[in-house]
């Protein structure tokens, strides 16, 4: 017995799986040619963007934060994430420092030219979404629901 191929569950086409991998790269391609001048990939101005929120949240420097913080927010495993610190690290951009208290905890901070890379990133938004065509609110409402549905996956364990 046959299913038609719009009811098969496992069509390519109709998988959720799919249409987020290949979203994923397509989006990450819009990105790079703006990243490229700031010499960083899409991986790192994640870590950056953390970075500069934590900045933002904090501007009196009273609590660095540590890379397993920052593997959380970005729910990356450390392993994944120590790379990245040390190109970024390269850079100029982050300090890294073991905390005294713990020396298995490293604390990760903005050098002055990782802050002062934040106002060359601020057109970066605006550019993505120029170059994807989509409205802001079209946006907004994919990332609430982007939002949910990582939240109950997470909530099945998928982390």
């Amino acid at each position: 017995m046959s299913t038609p191929v719009d009811l098969d569950p496992l069509t390519l086409e109709r998988q959720v799986c799919f249409a987020l991998a290949v979203t994923k790269r397509a989006v990450q391609a819009v990105y790079r040619p703006l990243l490229e001048p700031l010499g960083l990939t899409h991986p790192q101005y994640l870590v950056m963007l953390a970075l500069w929120d934590h900045e933002k949240r904090d501007p009196q420097h009273l609590a660095p934060l540590s890379v397993k913080h920052i593997a959380a927010t970005l729910q990356l495993e450390p392993a994944t994430l120590s790379p990245m610190l040390k190109r970024l690290q390269a850079l100029g951009l982050i300090t890294k420092t073991r905390r005294a208290a713990d020396e298995r905890s490293t604390d990760v901070e903005l050098t002055e030219q990782g802050v002062a890379l934040r106002e060359r990133a601020l057109s970066i938004p605006e550019a993505v979404i120029a170059r994807l065509g989509v409205g802001l609110d079209e946006l907004e409402e994919l990332r609430r629901l982007l939002t949910t549905i990582n939240a109950a996956a997470l909530a099945a364990g998928s982390l």
